[in-house]
């Protein structure tokens, strides 16, 4: 595991909706190249790049048309390899979004895979005998099968949308024979593939990838046995070609991902790690009186204990793939959940604009397979100037409307305000760095984690420091007793905590980092 991520703080950049450089509308890589000093300046030292690969953008990238070019529309694989360049002159990494598990439905490989001839992409994908299976309960993994559309007679597998034909890396568990092993050179084939792509991007300055949907690539395989050995054998290709290179995993179980070879993995809105219980889903950082707490810290312990000295656990403020956390949480609270997101292990990331407070925008279109997730992907608010800085195409070019509310956040006027939700985050990212137990391979523990009970209250410790970090985004003091005691704070929010005869108070709606 590479060094570089003990003091990581990513920052997840949407491209598309990022930053434009050229009045078309939609962000670009330039565009982000004007950002990286407000990454910089934000207390970020790595970015995590959603799908910039040309793409038929049914699905906002995540269906891929070609892995060794970029999309046109943010600019050219030279552009990308300067953002690496701008970025590292700036010590900030730069992960790329990695979609290996299927692609295009009008990618080339898919193409020649459907004609009715052999040919060297004839077994990349997952194609079925026609009518072995039910469309609507094929197979565990994947969601459906597509048919009339080739010159094959058999019906091609999809991982999500129609527009994404799942790519051939085999099944755990061969039950017909049109189905490929997952040791065999067909399945294998793929793999290399994914090598050869990833070698690619890091060769040009790329610092290595979160993975799309890594837990799906084999299918029919109960506990992920034959994909865990696959990722194993790309961590071996890694450590011997691009030692530094990092791996992210969309698996949402870091129990398997850290020990399927991947340096971090994602709590996540599906998986067995109750992260929505955080922010979203009855959060406990509402403070509501039947929030639990209880049920996270019972499975982050487990998690925390089977990756231990393996990799780290990642927990996001957000993602394309949510609403967004103001949605549910106030500004103030908000500055409390990323307290507890900047002083957890493992590395936090921040979702571009959570770091002002962007709301959710209700009652969007769907756009480019959005859904319910387009209001999560509007354009960044910088200013109050014309499009709120994102662009200065006219307004019904952007690629989604902005906020449409006049009180919207925006950089500009959180920047030098001290009490503000950004002065907040930067303040932690900061205190993050300079404080050796708070770095994300420091040890960690829960001291009171109750269920429907406030405060929260664990610790870090590294060498000869010793943290306590104390919650309460309830409505009323809280109060637990510790067998260690903690001294004076090094960073507060709201009212400041109280230590008497064994029993920490954590006023309402107030936090803190404690030495002891």
């Amino acid at each position: 595991m590479t060094s570089w991520l003990t003091d990581a703080v990513f920052y997840e950049v949407y491209p598309q909706s990022f930053q434009d450089s050229n009045a078309d509308g939609i962000g670009d890589f330039n565009g982000i190249i004007a950002r990286l000093d407000y990454i910089r300046d934000l207390g970020c030292n790595a970015i995590w790049i959603n799908p910039c690969f040309d793409s038929s953008f049914y699905d906002a990238g995540y269906d891929v048309r070609d892995y060794y070019r970029t999309a046109p529309r943010y600019g050219s694989n030279e552009d990308l390899r300067r953002l690496f360049d701008e970025a590292h002159s700036r010590d900030i990494r730069v992960l790329l979004d990695l979609v290996p598990g299927h692609t295009a439905i009008d990618h080339p490989w898919f193409r020649e895979s459907a004609k009715g001839t052999r040919n060297a992409c004839t077994d990349r994908y997952i194609w079925s005998n026609p009518g072995t299976q039910d469309a609507n309960s094929p197979y565990e993994s994947i969601h459906g099968f597509l048919c009339g559309i080739s010159e094959r007679p058999e019906r091609a597998a999809i991982n999500c949308f129609a527009t994404q034909p799942c790519l051939n890396y085999g099944f755990g568990t061969v039950t017909e024979d049109w189905q490929f092993a997952a040791d065999s050179p067909e399945a294998e084939a793929t793999r290399l593939l994914m090598q050869d792509i990833m070698a690619f991007w890091l060769g040009l300055g790329c610092d290595g990838f979160r993975v799309d949907m890594a837990a799906s690539l084999v299918k029919e395989d109960p506990g992920h046995v034959w994909t865990s050995q696959l990722w194993r054998k790309v961590r071996e290709f890694l450590d011997e070609r691009f030692p530094e290179a990092v791996l992210v995993s969309e698996w949402g179980n870091p129990s398997e991902a850290l020990n399927a070879g991947f340096d971090m993995d994602f709590l996540l809105h599906f998986g067995p790690s109750h992260y929505m219980d955080l922010f979203r889903e009855r959060p406990f950082f509402a403070g509501d009186p039947q929030a639990d707490i209880a049920a996270f810290a019972r499975a982050y312990d487990q998690a925390y204990a089977d990756t231990y000295g393996k990799g780290y656990i990642c927990i996001p403020s957000g993602n394309h793939d949510m609403i967004r956390m103001r949605d549910t949480l106030s500004e103030e609270q908000m500055k409390l959940a990323f307290l507890f997101l900047l002083t957890m292990p493992g590395c936090p990331f921040i979702y571009y604009g959570d770091e002002i407070g962007m709301r959710y925008v209700h009652g969007l279109v769907s756009k480019e397979g959005g859904y319910e997730r387009t209001g999560s992907r509007t354009p960044m608010q910088w200013d109050g100037s014309t499009n709120a800085g994102f662009s200065a195409a006219p307004a019904e070019d952007l690629y989604l409307p902005l906020d449409p509310d006049a009180s919207r956040p925006c950089v500009a006027a959180q920047r030098d305000d001290p009490e503000s939700l950004y002065a907040t985050v930067r303040a932690l990212a900061a205190l993050r760095r300079t404080l050796p137990a708070l770095a994300a391979d420091a040890d960690f523990a829960f001291l009171h984690a109750k269920s429907h009970t406030y405060p929260l209250v664990y610790s870090r410790h590294r060498g000869d420091q010793t943290l306590i970090v104390a919650i309460n985004p309830s409505e009323q003091d809280a109060s637990c007793t510790l067998d260690i005691t903690p001294s004076d704070a090094v960073f507060t929010l709201g009212t400041a905590c109280t230590w008497q005869d064994g029993a920490l108070t954590v006023p309402a709606a107030s936090a803190a980092v404690l030495r002891v």
